[in-house]
């Protein structure tokens, strides 16, 4: 919040947002509101002590790994994973076939069915007893792909003629079912009158803008550690 007010208000005492929040004296008897609360496991972070979910270790832990599709669009002609379990310490191998299906391609999200639709989509799992054997598993894994044409942005996708991803995708375009498509939906929201606003505008700027992917960034990783105990019990 202070980072907020610098950039926006300037120095701090001429900051509005936390003068109302931070010295009003008229902000009656909360105990929280208009304070500077310790933040709990604030000294712990900055000493390193604090523990994230992948600093869980438990004993008989399981380790998982995958394994990923280095091309953007592929077909999945075969995957042998018998040398992969073959290996000491390997307790399973799994392939979207072992997964149970759900509905709009969830499982095929999870781990790829006939098809890797990106590079880095997981066509392949192993669960060993720790993190070099898992490692060592999934480089045993052999994959026989088909390499198809790939599109890599959104004009691409759409244009005529594209190679089609999801090949048993119905489309939703403006309440018509279309097929053989790469676009899931197409909607449109109309209000006001374009043609008057325009007409009584001073200055009209046309421009196309492209903007990359964003994604948040994360101080732990992506992770779940689940005990089953002897009660039959599991706690995540």
């Amino acid at each position: 919040m202070i980072d907020f007010c610098h950039y926006f208000f300037g120095d701090l005492p001429d900051c509005p947002l936390l003068s109302a929040l931070l010295y009003n004296k008229n902000r009656g008897d909360y105990k929280v509101i208009g304070t500077r609360p310790i933040r709990h496991d604030g000294l712990d972070k900055v000493l390193g002590r604090a523990l994230y979910g992948a600093d869980v270790k438990m004993a008989g832990l399981i380790h998982g790994a995958v394994l990923r599709s280095p091309h953007a669009h592929a077909r999945i002609i075969k995957i042998d994973t018998s040398a992969a379990t073959a290996i000491p310490g390997v307790l399973a191998a799994i392939t979207n076939a072992d997964l149970p299906s759900a509905k709009e391609m969830s499982s095929a999200n999870i781990i790829a069915d006939n098809k890797a639709l990106y590079k880095g989509h997981v066509v392949a799992a192993v669960a060993a007893v720790d993190h070099n054997t898992a490692l060592e598993a999934v480089n045993a894994i052999k994959v026989d792909y088909e390499i198809l044409p790939a599109v890599t942005n959104v004009d691409q996708a759409s244009a005529s003629g594209a190679p089609i991803l999801l090949e048993g995708l119905i489309g939703d375009h403006l309440g018509e079912n279309v097929s053989n498509t790469n676009i899931a939906q197409h909607f449109r929201h109309e209000f006001g009158d374009p043609d008057e606003g325009f007409a009584n505008s001073t200055l009209i700027v046309e421009r196309e803008c492209q903007m990359e992917m964003v994604h948040q960034g994360y101080i732990e990783p992506h992770n779940a550690t689940a005990y089953w105990d002897p009660d039959d019990r599991i706690t995540i």
